[in-house]
């Protein structure tokens, strides 16, 4: 018979408590999902999936069942101009032997949840609670004791362990009294979708491309029959300007011109930050994805951490769970998950940032000319891409004590 204790509690439906949730109860740990929102949000922030966490992924069938599935496969990456031939193409097929997906995909995150929510609530042992908000917790000797807000009534959960993997905000990180060091960046972040298809415009259009204009820069990326572009909102906008009709338009229109209107299929705008808590773990309480670390979103780096941040922990507290290990190990997640954060997804991201947000012809054309030495050596292009596909960071992560 169960005891009440005996389960992990994660806070956070998303992708990363999810991974959590899922990974757990295969592991025959029982676990009990809290999600704020009543439905699945149409969350449109991530959709690029690396190498490496679908590596990860395919242990339980879910690259497979739903990134491949739902998604685009994606075997290059470029940077180029909107108004110029100029380009410089990544193909990722030279990490072949050092991954079994020698691609990106291009599958967007409500796919992802959807699917896993499903998966969750199969499990025997998985509980799952929409609508379901945590307001206080604490911790005792042997347990975790949360109260809830779940559906209007306040209710109390005890269980061996708690995840926090409730996004930037976290309730769990400001109850264990952590912060949250970093930046925000002086630009948001947009996303609006059509499904003009771009590809027969451009030439050899990768499905992830980064553009350059005289203006500044955008992003194309493509998903199953439509496109997401990525837009930085233009100086002294405010949010309603940049996100209406007009504006997202124009956005498309500058792209392609056209006499037709362009179908807005949908639209997000996100701030941007980079920042990290001391610790990811304060004794049965752990921390994962973006309650843990932020990223800029450019590179798509920051879904796909927090997923293998949540694989990594369910290994350790399956481990402690069964008696193979003590709490040790939890700091030991913590130096492995912080150095992936702070070395690598921290300093790649900003670097892209940056990047892309150059606005000095001749700079830019630096670094094309950077970016086509690398792509013209299979060595550097193979090392380039090790890093940027997270296949290093990932081995780095497993490799420290």
């Amino acid at each position: 018979m169960t005891k009440d204790i005996d389960r992990v509690i994660i806070v956070g439906g998303g992708p990363v408590g999810l991974v959590a949730a899922f990974w757990l109860s295969h592991k025959g740990i029982p676990v009990h999902v809290l999600e704020k929102s009543e439905t699945i949000p149409e969350d449109l922030r991530a959709s690029t999936w690396h190498p490496a966490t679908m590596d990860l992924l395919e242990e339980h069938g879910v690259t497979s069942g739903v990134i491949l599935k739902m998604g685009s496969v994606t075997p290059s990456w470029q940077y180029r101009y909107r108004d110029q031939p100029d380009r410089v193409t990544f193909e990722l097929s030279v990490l072949k032997g050092e991954t079994s997906n020698p691609y990106r995909v291009q599958c967007e995150q409500v796919h992802f949840v959807r699917y896993l929510t499903g998966e969750v609530k199969k499990r025997d042992n998985a509980v799952y609670w929409g609508g379901a908000e945590a307001t206080e917790l604490k911790q005792h000797d042997d347990h975790v004791e949360l109260t809830v807000n779940h559906q209007g009534e306040a209710k109390t959960l005890r269980g061996r362990f708690l995840i926090g993997a409730d996004g930037a905000r976290s309730m769990v990180r400001k109850a264990l009294g952590l912060g949250f060091t970093g930046k925000t960046y002086d630009v948001s972040t947009m996303v609006a979708i059509t499904d003009y298809p771009f590809h027969e415009h451009f030439a050899d259009l990768s499905g992830v491309a980064y553009f350059w204009t005289p203006e500044g820069n955008f992003s194309l990326l493509r998903v199953p029959d439509r496109w997401r572009s990525g837009i930085t909102p233009k100086p002294g906008q405010t949010p309603e300007e940049a996100m209406s009709d007009e504006n997202i338009e124009a956005h498309f229109q500058a792209i392609v011109p056209r006499k037709q209107r362009y179908p807005i299929l949908a639209r997000g705008m996100y701030h941007t930050h980079q920042r990290v808590t001391e610790t990811f773990n304060v004794g049965r309480v752990l921390l994962a994805g973006d309650a843990a670390h932020l990223n800029s979103p450019n590179g798509g780096l920051g879904m796909n951490s927090g997923v293998q941040d949540a694989v990594n922990l369910a290994e350790k507290i399956d481990t402690v769970w069964h008696g193979r290990g003590d709490f040790a190990l939890f700091d030991r997640y913590t130096r492995q998950r912080k150095a992936v954060a702070t070395d690598f997804v921290h300093k790649v991201s900003d670097a892209n940032h940056h990047r892309m947000r150059e606005k000095d012809p001749e700079k830019r054309k630096e670094i094309m000319a950077q970016m086509k030495t690398i792509t013209e050596d299979p060595a550097k292009a193979k090392a380039y891409l090790m890093r940027t596909s997270m296949i290093d960071s990932q081995r780095a992560a497993n490799a420290i004590e």
